[in-house]
């Protein structure tokens, strides 16, 4: 395999200090004091922006404890240890914020060869939780996770990828094909809580900003780790992916205009099931942490563009394919 050229530079995104990586393929950009969020994928053969951006809304500083709407709503966020706002886990006198710790607060980041290692310490609860971004290859993103519990107790915990990603056209969520229909946990306008919905009915998404929303769970445990967005009329498309083992939950949020100002989507490999931690604690489905130790993951994203020929059920297969190299 020929060894891929990573350039990594210090820049600034709207008044703020960051980090840009490049592949020849991908431009990767992330503000260390904001949550660690990366601002901007963006697939250079295609021109295309996988994120998106702030909009009117301004980029400033989040207070922590506060809720994730109030603020600049843009980028990928990681949400730990929940996504709903709930006790512990721990100690049920601390209540974690609305989409966790992480998104609000400042994180240290060091570049280390063709990768930027980033980290991130709770001001509350005795874990350090750390990500390192690198390039496997050209067109391929690598996300590599530690939690460490820093403390003698075990740590019961929830982690959840928050990446708004931009429609900007009719544009299909692709699952596996077994994932035949999906449980609508969040009813928005349009939809029914608690109902399952058959897949192929209600994964093509609309840019048109209608004020609606809706959020899916896959109700079980997924075999295969990996779901997917495909644009309709360009073919540009984005391959996510996660080990089913350490990583077996998979939700996916839809927002045309309920919360945001535009249309955005995010796929959302889930561990523990499902957005509140004290609800995964209850069912069985948090990760914990050992005392003095650490639990570890990954995640992949593959972008490509190029597969518009292609019929629903030979995306999944490409998109099998993809997951597997």
């Amino acid at each position: 395999m020929r060894e891929v050229v990573t350039d990594i530079t210090k820049g600034t995104y709207k008044g703020f200090k960051s980090i840009v990586m490049e592949s020849e393929q991908i431009r990767l950009e992330t503000v260390p004091e904001i949550g660690g969020k990366l601002v901007s994928i963006l697939y250079k053969p295609a021109g295309k922006e996988w994120m998106l951006d702030s909009g009117d809304r301004p980029m400033l500083q989040p207070e922590y404890g506060s809720t994730f709407s109030d603020w600049d709503m843009s980028g990928w966020d990681e949400c730990f240890p929940t996504i709903n706002s709930c006790s512990s886990g721990i100690d049920r006198s601390v209540i974690l914020p609305d989409h966790g710790e992480l998104w609000s607060l400042p994180w240290d980041c060091r570049i280390g060869g063709d990768s930027m290692v980033s980290s991130v310490r709770s001001p509350r609860l005795p874990y350090q939780f750390t990500r390192e971004i690198s390039f496997p290859s050209a067109d391929r993103i690598r996300l590599d996770y530690r939690a460490d519990n820093l403390s003698d107790q075990p740590i019961p915990f929830l982690w959840v990828p928050h990446p708004q990603f931009a429609i900007t056209e009719p544009t299909r969520i692709l699952l596996p094909e077994f994932m035949e229909d999906m449980q609508c946990v969040y009813e928005g306008n349009s939809l029914k809580g608690g109902e399952s919905y058959d897949w192929d009915e209600v994964s093509l998404i609309s840019s048109e900003v209608t004020g609606d929303g809706r959020k899916f769970y896959y109700r079980y445990q997924v075999p295969v780790g990996c779901s997917g967005l495909y644009e309709e009329k360009s073919g540009n498309f984005l391959i996510l992916s996660v080990p089913a083992d350490k990583v077996p939950y998979l939700g996916v949020w839809v927002d045309e205009g309920m919360f945001n100002d535009r249309v955005t989507c995010a796929l959302e490999p889930s561990i523990g099931y499902y957005d509140s931690l004290e609800i995964a604690v209850g069912n069985g489905t948090a990760q914990v942490i050992a005392a003095q130790s650490s639990f570890s993951w990954h995640l992949e994203l593959f972008i490509g563009a190029g597969i518009n020929n292609l019929g629903i059920e030979e995306r999944a297969t490409y998109m099998k394919n993809i997951v597997s190299l």
